[in-house]
């Protein structure tokens, strides 16, 4: 068996998950990054407390879960349909699928594979290592004797960049608007400042899609969205871009490979009341025909 596992952070299927889902994070020490266990756990706690009330209010105005996990699976169906060379799952990191119950439902021996592949398509710490290194030790833990392989980034891969632009361009053929907007999930400048390659990676991402575009559009921005707290974190700002729109704009949620609250409410919802000028959201690649094409020509290349 060569067993494929999606991972993301996850997004909560219910109200009660908010809380989950935010004492599983800040818990997360390449999220909250302090040292001391006992002492992270503290303020993990007073966060999500302070944060949950607010996080239940945007979950339901969503419908009370993010779609997260009904698109991935809906991915995993779709895959598993089209071919029997791979099984396809998929684990979240601070909600429910965790590592050990998705580890559990399979049999797995020296002769097997695990393909762990995470659906970022840049490199952060925050994302790509923190979730292979939760996998790792969960196999461990479970004395897995299949060979783990790694999936890292793939933002420069020709096909996911077809996909992209094919997007964009079909959604621009609906709502044709002068200006592009790249919105990428921020991060401290503090987790850049030490040697993280995310923000390298979206810039690099953002000029080869430019290379594409730049006949469409009469501008293409990148801007940052999700900042939480008083620190510096990576700008401009999503919200501040939009605040000053001249013109009618498209949005692209360029580090999400699924639609998840980030995108459905932040960009979709909340950002509505700001933008001074209309816009409009593309979706992520989500279960598209185009994404489940990728993850397979991805890996048969990488096999």
């Amino acid at each position: 068996m060569k067993l494929v596992l999606f991972l993301n952070m996850g997004g909560a299927a219910n109200l009660q998950d908010c809380e989950v889902f935010l004492k599983n994070m800040f818990n997360d020490p390449y999220i909250l990054g302090i040292k001391n266990r006992f002492l992270r756990k503290f303020v993990a706690w007073i966060i999500t407390k302070a944060r949950v009330k607010a996080m239940q209010e945007n979950y339901k105005k969503m419908g009370g879960k993010s779609p997260l996990n009904e698109l991935t699976q809906s991915l995993c169906d779709k895959l598993n349909l089209k071919q029997d060379e791979f099984k396809f799952d998929f684990v979240n990191l601070y909600v429910p699928p965790f590592a050990t119950e998705i580890l559990q439902k399979y049999t797995l021996n020296e002769s097997d594979e695990i393909i762990l592949f995470p659906l970022y398509p840049h490199h952060s710490c925050t994302t790509v290592t923190s979730s292979l290194e939760v996998l790792q030790n969960e196999i461990s833990k479970q004395k897995i004797q299949a060979k783990v392989k790694t999936i890292d980034i793939f933002y420069k891969n020709e096909l996911y960049n077809e996909m992209i632009v094919s997007h964009i361009l079909a959604k621009k053929s609906e709502f044709d608007a002068k200006i592009l907007i790249f919105s990428a999930h921020s991060l401290p400048q503090s987790i850049i400042d030490k040697g993280d390659l995310y923000e390298k990676h979206v810039n690099h991402h953002v000029e080869l899609l430019k290379e594409r575009l730049k006949d469409h559009f009469d501008e293409i921005i990148l801007a940052y969205q999700s900042k939480l707290g008083p620190v510096k974190w990576l700008e401009p700002n999503t919200s501040d871009i939009l605040a000053n729109l001249d013109n009618k704009a498209l949005i692209y949620p360029i580090s999400f490979c699924i639609d998840c609250s980030e995108t459905i409410f932040e960009l979709g919802i909340e950002y509505k009341h700001l933008a001074k000028c209309d816009y409009d959201l593309i979706t992520c690649p989500n279960d598209s025909d185009e994404f489940a094409q990728f993850v397979l020509k991805y890996l048969s290349d990488f096999n």
